[in-house]
């Protein structure tokens, strides 16, 4: 059977470096935010191999930002996370669960303060801008809530702090985890983060002009050569492996953020303001019934996971679902993430997976593996 092929419109962005992706021989694209994000260009393993031993460039520019502006920005970011955003400093990069008034996750962007009144929330795959548009226009905060010209490219694996010194200069291998500063090449300013979208290490580049997209690519591209460098994208079997969650399959608007195993970045009753602060409390007290835990099932050739898969005890009893599912070459089982409900969800127990290939005994296991 002919796989489906998805049609490509103007709603479905490009990106500034679309022509380069192209030219580089992706294979496969998923839609995010509204973007072209490349998936696939060799193969799913070999890429994942690739970028465990060497260094990828991806580009990530449908990680769009949500620029929040002006004397109220620090109070509206305070309204829209549990995180207590009080002792950010500038030049920090925050994990941020977002939720709306339930305390159910609307996003889990990564925050950047560029100064006490500018922010900028690099989201995942939700129209958080329309969510804080509104807030901003209910509450009447003195901000300006805009979808600025700045679209990230990322250079991931084991070698990008020396591609990315290359180009930036040696200054770069002095950045911190989840810190950022603004460099220049050509005469153009970016923002260089220690940061991105899987455990190999390496940098997020904040693009602030379309116009320099290629050039930028180009830049990295030459630089990386020396390395190994190729295209790549987020990896399905990498991210799972390392426990990295993805918004809109891995959770949703159904999931308070300490169902998703990120109770370690919420301050939530310290963090006076957030709207959904009330309902969290709640949550807190009463425990997560069910929580995100990897899963090892012990089968192969599995299908991708679109729709969720049950997870049965051995005498049927609900357990819970897998959410994302891959084979993983290194491990040599398919590895999962799924939210297991909390009976159940101690590391070492025995499970059921029910397989569109039909039932497969599974183990539950701690996260990253």
């Amino acid at each position: 059977m002919t796989a489906p092929f998805l049609s490509i419109s103007r709603r479905t962005r490009s990106t500034p470096f679309s022509r380069r992706v192209t030219q580089a021989g992706v294979k496969a694209y998923t839609v995010y935010n509204h973007m072209l994000l490349p998936t696939v260009f060799n193969s799913l393993e070999d890429d994942y191999f690739h970028l465990r031993e060497s260094v990828q460039i991806w580009d990530v520019a449908c990680e769009r930002q949500v620029e929040v502006r002006g004397p109220d920005a620090a109070r509206l970011l305070q309204l829209l996370t549990p995180r207590d955003l009080s002792n950010m400093q500038i030049g920090q990069c925050y994990y941020t669960p977002m939720v709306d008034e339930t305390g159910g996750m609307i996003n889990d962007p990564v925050t950047l303060k560029l100064a006490d009144d500018r922010y900028w929330i690099s989201i995942a795959d939700s129209d958080l801008l329309l969510w804080v548009k509104g807030l901003s226009a209910g509450t009447r905060m003195d901000v300006a809530v805009t979808e600025p010209d700045v679209s990230p490219l990322a250079v991931q694996g084991p070698k990008a702090e020396d591609v990315v010194a290359a180009v930036f200069g040696e200054r770069v291998r002095g950045i911190k985890f989840f810190r950022f500063e603004p460099m220049l090449l050509n005469g153009q300013e970016y923002i260089v983060a220690r940061s991105g979208y899987s455990k190999q290490g390496g940098f997020e580049i904040y693009l602030q002009d379309s116009a320099f997209g290629e050039a930028l690519w180009d830049a990295i591209e030459e630089a990386g050569k020396p390395h190994g460098i190729r295209a790549g994208g987020p990896n399905l079997i990498e991210r799972i492996e390392g426990g990295l969650l993805s918004y809109g399959n891995d959770m949703t608007r159904l999931n308070t953020p300490h169902e998703c195993g990120l109770g370690k970045f919420c301050q939530t009753v310290d963090a006076i303001g957030c709207i959904g602060r009330d309902a969290l409390i709640r949550t807190i007290m009463e425990g997560p019934q069910r929580m995100i835990r990897g899963l090892k099932i012990h089968a192969k050739d599995l299908p991708f996971t679109i729709e969720p898969w049950s997870v049965l005890t051995d005498d049927g009893h609900h357990a819970g679902q897998v959410t994302s599912s891959a084979w993983s070459p290194r491990l040599e089982t398919t590895v999962a993430i799924a939210m297991i409900e909390k009976d159940y969800w101690e590391p070492g127990t025995a499970l059921v997976v029910d397989t569109p290939s039909g039932p497969r005994d599974a183990q539950v296991v701690s996260l990253p593996l």
